[in-house]
C-alpha cells in the first residue's frame, strides 16, 4: 500500500493499520535530506521525477543540488489505494537517455518505494542511473540506491497533497 487514498478509503480490513501522516514541513525537510544525502554522489546532469509522487522532492533536489534539467517518466501501478498492472503513461525524453547512455549522471527521484514495481520499470528504462527515495518500504528498499525514511511494509503513508485538515476525535473515544 503506497498511502494516496483518502483516510475514508483506506483498506479497512486490518483494524491494527499503522498510519504515518506526512505534513508539508516535513515533506519539505526530508526532501532536503535527501538532497543533502546526495550532494556527495554528484553532480547529477539530469533528474527525472517519477510522476506524481516524485514531482515534488525531485523539484526540491534540482534546486538543492543545482540540476536544471528536470525530466518526467509516468507510470502507473496504483488504482486508488489498490496496486495494478504497471502502464508507462509518459516516457522519458531522448536527450535525458541520451545523457545516460553516454555516460552522464542521472538521478531519478520519487516519494516512495513500496513493493518495488514502479522502481524496477523506471530502472530498466536508466539502469546506470542512481535511484533515491524520501521514503522507502521493505519490499522495495533494495531497488534503491538512496532514500532517508524506512517505513514498515503495512504502513499506509498520508501525504500531505492527499491530506486536508480535519477534527480527529480523541484517542480515549470521549467527546469533550
Amino acid at each position: 500500500m503506497r498511502g494516496a487514498a483518502p483516510p475514508g478509503d483506506r483498506p479497512v480490513s486490518n483494524p491494527n493499520q499503522k498510519s504515518f501522516p506526512v505534513t508539508w514541513d516535513q515533506f519539505h525537510r526530508d526532501s532536503r535530506a535527501l538532497a543533502w544525502r546526495l550532494a556527495g554522489i554528484g553532480p547529477f546532469e539530469a533528474v527525472v521525477a517519477i510522476a506524481r509522487g516524485g514531482l515534488v522532492p525531485a523539484a526540491i533536489v534540482a534546486r538543492e543540488l543545482n540540476i536544471r534539467t528536470v525530466e518526467t517518466v509516468a507510470v502507473k501501478s496504483y488504482d486508488h489505494q489498490n496496486q495494478g498492472g504497471i502502464r508507462v503513461l509518459k516516457e522519458i525524453s531522448q536527450p535525458v537517455l541520451d545523457i545516460a547512455k553516454n555516460g552522464g549522471k542521472v538521478l531519478i527521484v520519487d516519494d516512495l518505494v513500496d513493493t518495488g514495481a514502479t522502481a524496477r520499470v523506471v530502472r530498466d528504462m536508466l539502469p546506470g542511473a542512481h535511484f533515491a527515495t524520501v521514503y522507502a518500504k521493505p519490499k522495495g528498499r533494495e531497488l534503491v540506491d538512496t532514500f532517508i525514511t524506512e517505513v514498515s511494509q503495512d504502513t499506509w503513508i498520508f501525504f500531505p497533497w492527499d491530506l486536508d485538515v480535519a477534527y480527529v476525535a480523541p484517542i480515549s473515544g470521549g467527546t469533550d
